[in-house]
């Protein structure tokens, strides 16, 4: 598999098989609005859309970056979203990097969002359809997050079928400039335990792939069941 890592703004050209990654914290966000119930995820284009499309649906729920503000009901956070009820919902979500990501390929044949708690079945779904080229896109700080690009990095080789020790990848994101901020107060809206649950290597069985359905980038989960006799290094 071939393999190309790029910041959003270094999309040029819509990619034949793009995985959009977030760790800290959209995508790990969006694996716990599913395994809270919710049935998608609507990726919204700016706030006053997300807000657009909550008027049009009352029913639906907004979920934004940073503190708590009228109009939405959840912030990026997984630390204060787990234990949520979300049974059978659609999330509107809007972000500063991670969904602008989605946005940016929606023309790819194929869309995956990726964090390390869906990373097996990322690569897994990856594997299964036998994608020879793959452009990761690293999200966060204009595409030098590292913990966006650890984690893309380590989608990347397990997609190969390669052997690998994630703890490396781990420590990458542990000690990124998203991990400080976020363990230092600096970004509003969070949980203490923000920065653990998203290094929680594979908690989610299912993978994240975005789609347009009716003129809108909706994300669902699609579950991976494991590939059998996988004796692979994780």
């Amino acid at each position: 598999m071939d393999s190309r890592f790029v910041g959003i703004s270094e999309l040029t050209e819509a990619p034949s098989v793009a995985v959009v990654v977030d760790v800290m914290r959209a995508f790990t966000v969006a694996a716990w609005v599913f395994a809270r119930g919710a049935e998608k995820i609507v990726l919204a284009e700016s706030l006053d859309d997300a807000l657009a499309l909550t008027v049009r649906h009352p029913d639906w729920v907004a979920l934004k970056d940073g503190p708590p503000a009228p109009g939405f009901d959840l912030v990026n956070s997984p630390g204060l979203l787990r234990s949520a009820d979300l049974g059978g919902r659609t999330v509107v979500q809007k972000t500063t990097a991670g969904t602008v990501g989605v946005l940016a390929v929606r023309d790819a044949s194929l869309v995956l969002c990726a964090s390390f708690v869906v990373a097996e079945a990322t690569a897994e779904l990856l594997r299964t359809r036998r994608s020879d080229r793959v452009t990761f896109v690293v999200t966060g700080e204009e595409g030098q997050a590292d913990e966006d690009l650890a984690c893309a990095q380590y989608i990347a080789r397990r997609a190969t079928g390669d052997a690998t020790d994630a703890a490396g990848f781990l420590r990458r994101a542990a000690v990124s400039r998203a991990a400080a901020e976020l363990t230092g107060g600096v970004r509003q809206g969070a949980h203490p335990d923000d920065v653990a649950l998203c290094l929680e290597l594979d908690r989610f069985p299912f993978a994240m792939v975005a789609a347009v359905e009716d003129a809108r980038m909706v994300l669902r989960p699609c579950a991976v069941p494991p590939p059998a006799g996988d004796a692979s290094v994780r």
